[in-house]
């Protein structure tokens, strides 16, 4: 090698040598990874990039019932390959993210669905057999949710292209059947009902109407008749609920004739009304239980069945089954609620006009009533029991007027309301249109038939 090249080598060699010992090598190495980073990516655009995917078009599920547990399936949804579904129920004490965790959900989907569904869904008013679905995407990310609560409220919960998260409470097709229904007693109201094969609280609430003008424990006779015109809901052809009663009506045997007609409208509040308009619910119902059974009225004298003397039952005790739900019969202000001695747990209600009343031998008090709360009249107040000195289940059932106690099956009290003018006409317009569908048919007959659809903006009444 000539002399001169050697000697440009090594001065090169030199060069190199000072140039790595200064702070220009870190910002040429910086300079050629962007350099290379920028050739390598330059032709990647945000098309190219994968993305997550929307759930698709979900149609039908507010058509087709949940009867088993594959909400998807029957929601008629066609899930793309790769995606999870996990399905779950609601458990007695379960919250939301409680059952979502017992499904090993993540903790981020978790908060997901639950902020999704915050101003949309009660969390408080959840019940065991709720049922829920979760839609989990290739990446295991959250794509869809739906939460049913009974048949007509389903919420859904979907991820949009721009993966935010919509959230909707699905409208729900029914079919209304108005059906009428009537018989005859032998030995009781319930028992004349129960061939018909309609529920107990169809029974109740026909029973309820009449509250203030028959004690149907002790003022039904063998020959009374009963009908009524009422509302059922279907949906896929199966039961979901009774609607109103439009019309009902008892006669007695000795022929009195008893009839209600439901109306409402922006002046009147819905209530039962009788062919002249006045409303049948009075300030005080007939009895809190009512279709319980009398064993013991109002005495001066009675032998007491446990402490076996004889002494005054200023109250009248309705037997029904452990369980059977309260209601106070008037409106008023609770005064005790909780233990008293020989009457078990106990409420005390106190009304206007100097009125109290008294419900002994509960099994328990509805949950968080408490001394100084309002109750309304026919608001559940607690549950028959045997507590305190009974023999049996039951309700011992007072009414004190002015410090006196009076018999509670003797009260009588005047309508809450009349109607009259143009309500009056527009309340009998209505009621004959009822009474035009009743043809005295023993089987439930079906009078009329139409679709609805129960939306957010369109709800419907049911029992």
């Amino acid at each position: 090698m000539s002399k001169p090249l050697k000697e440009t080598i090594r001065s090169l060699g030199r060069s190199l040598k000072i140039f790595l010992n200064t702070s220009h090598f870190p910002t040429l190495v910086l300079t050629v990874v962007v350099t290379l980073a920028v050739v390598l990516f330059a032709n990647i655009t945000p098309a190219s990039l994968p993305e997550r995917r929307a759930l698709p078009s979900l149609p039908g599920l507010a058509e087709k019932a949940l009867k088993d547990d594959s909400l998807a399936a029957l929601a008629g949804a066609d899930f793309p390959a790769g995606y999870t579904e996990i399905n779950g129920t609601l458990q007695p004490g379960d919250t939301l993210g409680n059952a979502l965790r017992r499904r090993q959900v993540s903790e981020q989907i978790r908060s997901q669905i639950i902020n999704a569904l915050d101003g949309h869904l009660d969390f408080r008013n959840l019940r065991p057999s709720d049922r829920y679905a979760v839609i989990l995407d290739e990446a295991g990310e959250l794509a869809a949710y739906r939460y049913e609560s009974g048949p007509l409220d389903i919420y859904q919960v979907i991820r949009t292209p721009d993966n935010e998260f919509q959230t909707e409470k699905l409208a729900v097709p029914l079919e209304q059947r108005v059906v009428e229904l009537a018989g005859r007693v032998e030995s009781s109201l319930f028992a004349a009902f129960q061939p018909h094969g309609e529920e107990a609280k169809l029974i109740y609430t026909f029973a309820d109407i009449f509250a203030a003008r028959i004690d149907f424990n002790t003022e039904t006779r063998n020959g009374d008749k009963f009908g009524l015109i009422f509302e059922k809901y279907y949906k896929d052809g199966e039961f979901v609920g009774y609607g109103r009663i439009l019309s009902a009506k008892y006669q007695r045997r000795d022929g009195e004739v008893l009839e209600a007609f439901f109306y409402e409208s922006e002046k009147t509040p819905g209530s039962y009304f009788d062919r002249q308009g006045h409303e049948l619910g009075a300030s005080f119902i007939r009895s809190p239980v009512p279709m319980g059974r009398v064993t013991s009225g109002f005495s001066p004298n009675r032998l007491h069945p446990v402490l076996n003397v004889v002494r005054p039952h200023l109250a009248v005790d309705l037997a029904a089954p452990v369980g059977t739900p309260v209601i106070a019969a008037a409106d008023g202000r609770v005064v005790l609620a909780g233990w008293n001695g020989g009457y078990g747990n106990q409420v005390i209600l106190e009304h206007a006009n100097g009125y109290r009343t008294q419900y002994g031998h509960f099994s328990r008090i509805r949950p968080g009533l408490k001394v100084g709360d309002r109750v309304r009249q026919k608001e559940v107040i607690g549950y028959v029991g045997a507590t305190g000195l009974a023999t049996g289940p039951h309700v011992c059932y007072r009414v004190q007027h002015n410090g006196r106690f009076v018999d509670p099956l003797g009260l009588k009290f005047r309508p809450r309301s009349v109607l009259a003018g143009a309500e009056l006409a527009g309340f009998q317009g209505q009621a004959e249109a009822v009474s035009k569908m009743a043809q005295g048919g023993g089987v439930g007959r079906v009078v009329q038939v139409k679709n609805i659809t129960v939306t957010p903006d369109r709800k419907i009444f049911l029992l």
